[in-house]
């Protein structure tokens, strides 16, 4: 990691941060989940980055990332990642994403087909509600994002690493540092906004995606979003997903299964 290169960009009107492991080797883009930031994806880069130049960017609200006061929704994020690829000038990366980070990936590869290798995308927010259910849900996200960011804000890293060990026992020692410092950083800009819907549902965008996507699912009573029967339909709808179900994992997949996880990705790369 102490080789691992950092940069800034600006594209699509705002400053992006990202590391990098570097390399003349294929490009794989990661894109975290909502509180982290891209050092979150360390200990996967880690495991990769002998074959992969992994790029970590800190999404808008992030990290070390700007912080602007709207902006937050799946597309817009794509739209910040289609410009970072473009300045690095990326040759057909794979990109891939956790929660909040695997929309982004989605609808990245929805709006720009030609651009992606694959897609990675782990345990997204794919629902089905209705239009007015799903602004309730998140404005009552929102509010509850933002009491967590600020109760986090006054704790130390020390204390908050101690709160993520006892709250989740099953993670890697690995996984604290980044997740405190994550927490710490995060904009109220972002932890309190109220996402708007974006303009494709995820039933729409699926069909325009033309690359291999892997989507990966867990266990939806230990807090997983997509569903069996959610992940059959994004399946139905788009013959280029391929379903791997992780047992005995919540939405954290990799952090709680970290082998069955990386097994999943590296069998899904040979194949592309």
């Amino acid at each position: 990691m102490a080789e691992w290169l950092s940069g800034d960009v600006v594209a699509n009107g705002i400053r992006t941060h990202y590391y990098r492991t570097g390399g003349n080797k294929p490009p794989l883009v990661l894109c975290h989940g909502a509180t982290d930031n891209g050092l979150c994806w360390t200990r996967l880069a880690q495991a990769l980055e002998a074959d992969y130049d992994v790029i970590m960017p800190d999404a808008r609200g992030h990290g070390l990332s700007e912080a602007p006061e709207g902006g937050y929704n799946s597309e817009e994020r794509a739209k910040d990642l289609a410009g970072l690829i473009e300045a690095l000038r990326l040759e057909k990366p794979i990109v891939g994403g956790h929660s909040m980070g695997a929309g982004t990936a989605f609808y990245f590869a929805a709006l720009f087909p030609d651009v992606p290798r694959a897609a990675i995308l782990e345990d997204p927010g794919f629902r089905v509600s209705s239009d007015q259910a799903a602004r309730a849900e998140a404005e009552a996200r929102a509010a509850q994002m933002r009491q967590a960011a600020l109760e986090r804000k006054a704790m130390s890293r020390e204390a908050l690493m101690a709160q993520c060990r006892a709250d989740h026992p099953d993670w890697s020692d690995e996984e604290l540092g980044p997740w405190a410092d994550a927490k710490l950083q995060v904009s109220l800009n972002f932890a309190g906004s109220v996402r708007s819907p974006d303009r494709l549902t995820w039933q729409e965008a699926l069909p325009r995606i033309t690359c291999p996507t892997l989507l990966i699912t867990a266990d939806v009573e230990k807090g997983a979003i997509v569903t069996p029967e959610i992940a059959a339909e994004a399946a139905r709808i788009q013959p280029l997903v391929k379903v791997v179900h992780i047992s005995d994992a919540g939405h954290n997949v990799r952090r709680e299964q970290f082998e069955a996880y990386l097994r999943a990705v590296r069998a899904f790369l040979a194949e592309i």
